[in-house]
Formats: structure tokens, sequence, C-alpha cells
């Protein structure tokens, strides 16, 4: 028999009928779309049976897991600074996973069964996207950041806006002359790489000209790996203009290569990084690079996964912030050749 219409239904009361889980009665009732059309008649013919509406569940008790398997440098030192004070904010424990020997630890898997663990914000993972899935699967609110791979539509993430940055430093180049770009980019199998290879031939397709896969590095994004990279541009029978490099650090090695071939940046050479971190204002010319928005990045996370753990919806689950192009003094226009200088 039906209660009267008056008595407020639980979110638990409403899972048990339906045969579901509460976090699936917590979506239809919000309204998100990625709830199957049968799950979700099923959910709403349990409330009715059930004589009233459900109550939205209180937020998840419990800590927030933050796990970031890199050394906590530079990029990764921000994000998390970010991550943490908005944490702190909202009077959220922060739990920490980080650094590279935690990068083999089975923490995901741990996570459903957890009740000290609200959910969790995942710093670039390398874990691979059927592995998110599986978690998202078992209701284990979570947001990625910086998403090393591509992730399922499903699953909250937060990242720059990768193409438009890298098309907005090639062009800022393409503006000054330059055609023979040499592009310094980051493993070939991440998802920014690829995006910023786009936005970079995007940048070049505009005048005309189709990148050269001879003039394109994939490395590990460090100072000696992009220092080795812009070596062997420059040493190429016909070396290219200019470098762009997937973060200043990459940036910073390409102009240590530079001044060992004598060649004086930006007046022989052009040179461009990626992060906008303090590097790009030590070194010597400054760097012109693209600011990257990682304290934004951290709190964005922050403000969905939140979101999350109340069983609230979610508008957007895919946030991409914006970049800004950072003009500074190591980009100039194209040398015109000239005898005893090779180009």
């Amino acid at each position: 028999m039906a209660r009267p219409r008056s008595t407020k239904v639980t979110v638990r009361e409403v899972a048990a009928e339906a045969g579901v889980s509460i976090a699936t009665v917590s979506r239809v009732l919000n309204g998100q779309a990625v709830v199957t059309a049968g799950t979700r008649q099923a959910v709403e013919q349990a409330v009715e049976r059930l004589g009233g509406p459900a109550a939205r569940p209180p937020a998840r008790p419990g800590a927030v897991l933050v796990r970031c398997p890199y050394l906590l440098t530079d990029y990764f030192g921000v994000i998390l600074s970010a991550v943490a004070e908005a944490l702190d904010a909202h009077g959220r424990q922060l739990v920490l996973n980080a650094g590279e020997a935690a990068r083999d630890a089975r923490v995901l898997a741990e996570l459903p069964g957890r009740r000290d663990i609200a959910g969790a914000l995942l710093i670039l993972p390398v874990e691979e996207s059927e592995e998110l899935a599986e978690l998202r699967r078992r209701d284990v609110p979570f947001v990625v950041i910086d998403p090393r791979t591509p992730v399922p539509r499903d699953i909250a993430a937060v990242s720059a806006a990768h193409f438009a940055g890298a098309r907005n430093v090639a062009a800022h180049l393409v503006g000054l002359g330059h055609r023979r770009i040499g592009l310094i980019n980051g493993p070939s199998e991440w998802l920014a790489s690829s995006s910023r290879l786009a936005g970079h031939a995007s940048a070049l397709a505009e005048v005309g000209v189709l990148v050269d896969p001879a003039l394109v590095a994939s490395i590990e994004p460090t100072s000696d790996w992009g220092h080795t990279a812009a070596r062997r541009l420059l040493d190429l029978p016909e070396r290219p203009t200019a470098l762009a490099a997937f973060n200043d650090k990459a940036a910073v090695g390409a102009l240590r290569a530079a001044h060992e071939r004598g060649l004086r940046v930006p007046e022989d050479l052009s040179v461009t990084g990626f992060d906008d971190l303090y590097l790009s204002r030590s070194s010597v010319p400054m760097l012109t690079t693209v600011r990257q928005p990682l304290e934004e990045l951290g709190g964005m996370a922050v403000s969905l996964l939140l979101r999350l753990m109340e069983g609230r919806t979610v508008e957007a689950l895919h946030v991409e912030l914006a970049t800004e192009l950072v003009v500074r003094g190591s980009t100039g226009p194209v040398a015109q050749p000239s005898a005893g200088r090779s180009m």
C-alpha cells in the first residue's frame, strides 16, 4: 500500500524498490543524461509506488583522495596547492597519494570499499580509461584533472585548452615570418600532445604549410629531454628558425642547445614554452609561452567534485579552461639568410 503523499521518501528506499544503486537514483532525480531510459523509468515508477518525492541525499562524509603519481614540482605543485586551498575552504580533509613510487599502487581499485574517502581527484592519471570507467560504474565520485588519455564522456574532467594554446603560439611565430618551426612535443600517447600537435598544424595550415614530420620530436617534458630534442632539430641540414616546446622546462633545454651552437635568441632562433611557470621568467631571454590556468584547474575540479559528492547535477562533465599567450623576449622576426650562417 502506498504511503501518504505528504511523506518524504528517502533515496535509499527508492533504490531498494527499483533495484538500483543510491547514486543512480540521485542521477535520475537530478536529471543527468547518463542514465538509460529504462533505468530512469524504473526509478520514477518506484517513486510513484512509494507515494512521494525522494529527498536529495546528503553530501558524502569523508575526506578527498588526491592522486598525483608524479614528483610534486612546479606544474603539479601549483595544481595541488590550489586543490588543497579549495578543499580546506569547504572543510574537507585531503588524503594525498603522490610521487613516482605511487604510480603502481592499486589505489583506485580500493576506493569503493573505503568508508573514509568521499571522493577523489586524479591528476594526469596513469590508469587506462577502462579502469576509470569501472570506478565510475561503482559510484565513486571523482574528477580527472588534465586527462592523460581520452576519458569517457560521462566522467568529469577538467583541462586547459591545449589545442587553442598551441595554435595561438604557432600563429604568433607564423606572424613573425616563421614557416620552418620545430615542435618539441610531449609523449605521443598523451592527449595534450595530440591536441597541441593539431593546434600547431592548424596555424601552419592557415599559411599553406604542412607539418614536416622531421621537425616534430616526442619527448618526456624535461629540460634534459628538451635539450636533446633541440640538438637534433638544430643539427638538421636545414634547421628550423623557431622551436615550440611542450613546456617551459623543455624550452629551457632548447635555449641551452641554441647557446651551444652560437645561435642568438631571438635574432637567429625563436623559442617558445608552455605553462608560464617561474622558469619562463628566469631564463635569458625570458620565454614567450602559453599560460595555463593551473590554479583554476584545481579550483574547478574541487567544485565539480563537491557537486558530484552531493548528488547534484553537473551540466558540463568535460570542462576546458582558456589559455593565454604571453609574449616575451625569446621570439622575434625570422632571421634573413646571410653569408656564413646556416639557415
